[in-house]
């Protein structure tokens, strides 16, 4: 009769031990890393997240900006930080979708050295073009892209907006001039002088300026129109079937981090974004929230993943 016993008492420990992991967790301060310099988008939002995440749960988080590569930096940090739940990232499109295409070597694999925690959300692009140009919506300037070679820039060789901007001109039909900047800020400049004729800019990057009547919006890469928008079509209903695009955001955690603790983490952070303060700083910023578990983001990362591949090498951009 003992042995019975002691293997169901086995058993129930088996069973508890993950359970009495996750209450227990966490057990010293977590750093939250960001992949970006301070004072950017992702850092703002990463901000908000943690602060949510203390003010709900008191939970110590700290916010660490480990910036560079691509994102690369950051995301290498986390990946080779111990598995026990007290350091995640927020993760980007560069780096766990991109960059594994971009570039030729990386000293992490995004697809095996990090686990999927939670998506946050994603942000669609929005094509604008300066208020003075000629073309005033997307037939007029696919007609002008065909009389006279027309340019788009990009915020760097190799990124959402410079990827997005070779795939449309070739199911557009068109021959576009890629002008490759560094950074967000210098396109805008020469897209507001007339230098550079379009841009497949980040919503949060464009919206004030369109609002301002100082840019023109033509399309946008959304499944369906943007409540910010109403009246600019999406490239999909303009006749590209393919053509959605974001910019997407996620928390990850080193693999191997324990099952238990990714579960507890993914559901604290969906009810902090199903907070009405959180969803209304997130829509402020063009960002369409996003919850689901662990297991819907690691598919949605995946099918990412093999788009991004496709567009990097119809693009032939590298980083090496």
């Amino acid at each position: 009769m003992a042995k019975p016993l002691i293997a169901v008492l086995l058993a129930a420990l088996a069973l508890a031990g993950p359970a009495a992991q996750a209450q227990a967790y966490p057990e010293k301060p977590i750093s939250f890393i960001v992949p970006s310099p301070p004072g950017g988008g992702t850092d703002a939002m990463t901000r908000l997240l943690a602060n949510k995440l203390t003010e709900r749960l008191q939970w110590t988080i700290v916010v660490e900006n480990r910036a560079g590569a691509g994102g690369n930096i950051g995301l290498d940090f986390a990946a080779k930080s111990v598995p026990d739940g007290h350091t995640i990232v927020m993760g980007e499109s560069s780096n766990l979708t991109i960059n594994p295409y971009l570039y030729k070597k990386l000293p992490f694999d995004a697809a095996k050295d990090v686990t999927p925690v939670a998506l946050v959300g994603t942000v669609p692009l929005v094509l604008v073009a300066a208020q003075a140009k000629p073309f005033d919506s997307l037939p007029t300037l696919i007609a002008a892209a065909k009389q006279k070679q027309l340019s788009f820039a990009s915020s760097g060789n190799g990124t959402v907006g410079h990827l997005v901007g070779e795939t449309w001109q070739r199911a557009a039909g068109i021959t576009l001039v890629h002008v490759p900047y560094k950074g967000a800020g210098p396109v805008m400049v020469d897209l507001l002088s007339g230098e550079v004729d379009m841009h497949f800019a980040s919503l949060p990057a464009a919206i004030s300026l369109i609002k301002g009547g100082k840019l023109r919006a033509l399309a946008v890469t959304a499944p369906q129109r943007l409540a910010a928008l109403p009246d600019v079509p999406t490239l999909i209903e303009s006749g590209y079937a393919a053509a959605e695009y974001s910019v997407l955001y996620g928390v990850m955690a080193p693999a191997g981090t324990p099952p238990a603790i990714v579960t507890r983490l993914n559901a604290e952070i969906n009810r902090a974004l199903a907070t009405d303060d959180m969803k209304a700083a997130l829509a402020d910023r063009g960002l369409v929230a996003r919850q689901g578990p662990p297991e819907q983001f690691g598919a949605f990362l995946a099918a990412e993943r093999t788009k991004w591949e496709t567009a990097v090498k119809q693009s032939g951009a590298t980083v090496d």
